[in-house]
């Protein structure tokens, strides 16, 4: 991710310490892991000591350290049956993902960088993301989740519109609406139920729309924030292909595991990206 200026926040030592004593003690808990399990508790460790690191190094903040490690946790509990810690672990992702942003919108405003536009959209698509999460764990509202999730989305197209032309980039629209295009083909030969098909159909055209508007963007503005940006918006569209494959056509082997890395990646490079780019030269502290 981006390099930032070595972050001198007055918690982030107690913050570090914390976090290695815990990473410390995970070590002992993986020992007693089912021998099945113990691979993915595996990588959720790592992924949390990389946070930790990247902290350290000044390449992110606090917060998305914890936006990171939470992730992890979500992904983890999730395809371990761990049931109750993940209906914790993924709305918390999200939640602690909104106040890093209305921290960053607070900063900069008392740096006199005050966006708000922008800064209101991308609160606004992490709240639709946040709702989306939280229908699609609850069995029966697939419907809510889509719908919050094209909101989240809708959020994230006029976001990548601010300063840039509506998608600059013809030959990345023509791409991402022909994977989109690919996908939904697939999605409706391997059984998607007919009463969803105008739904998914809108949904894949949006974030298609979503990936393209990043990828021109990326493309204009040519810095390392905006091409992490979109490379999160690619990792949107395979997050929801696997999620959508899983669910309609086949299921997948760890198909949560892929399905919820691959999105918390796509917000995590998403936020870093923008909040880097809003505060433009400034140091952070989240």
């Amino acid at each position: 991710m981006h390099a930032l200026p070595v972050p001198t926040h007055p918690l982030l030592r107690p913050f570090s310490a914390m976090q290695a004593v815990l990473l410390l003690a995970a070590l002992t808990a993986l020992a007693v892991q089912p021998p099945a399990a113990l691979p993915l508790w595996v990588a959720a460790w790592l992924t949390a000591a990389w946070a930790l690191w990247a902290l350290l190094r000044g390449r992110i903040g606090m917060l998305l350290a914890l936006v990171v490690q939470c992730g992890a946790l979500a992904t983890v509990t999730s395809a371990t049956g761990l049931l109750q810690w993940h209906w914790l672990f993924k709305p918390l992702t999200m939640v602690i993902a909104i106040i890093l942003v209305a921290i960053g919108a607070y900063e900069s405003e008392a740096r006199a960088l005050f966006d708000s536009k922008s800064w209101w959209l991308l609160g606004a698509a992490l709240m639709g993301s946040l709702a989306g999460d939280a229908f699609l764990m609850v069995e029966g509202f697939f419907i809510p989740g889509l719908v919050s999730f094209l909101l989240a989305h809708v959020a994230y197209i006029v976001l990548f519109r601010q300063g840039v032309a509506w998608l600059p980039r013809p030959g990345a629209l023509a791409a991402t609406l022909g994977v989109g295009g690919a996908m939904y083909a697939y999605l409706w030969h391997g059984g998607l139920p007919a009463e969803l098909r105008i739904p998914v159909a809108v949904y894949v055209t949006v974030i298609a729309l979503m990936a393209a508007q990043a990828l021109g963007r990326a493309s204009v503005l040519g810095n390392r924030a905006a091409r992490q940006v979109a490379l999160g918006a690619c990792f949107f569209m395979l997050s929801d292909s696997l999620l959508a494959t899983n669910r309609f056509v086949q299921p997948l082997p760890l198909a949560q595991v892929w399905v919820l890395a691959t999105y918390y990646a796509a917000q995590a490079f998403i936020v870093h990206g923008m909040v880097v780019g809003l505060r433009r030269p400034q140091n952070t502290s989240v």
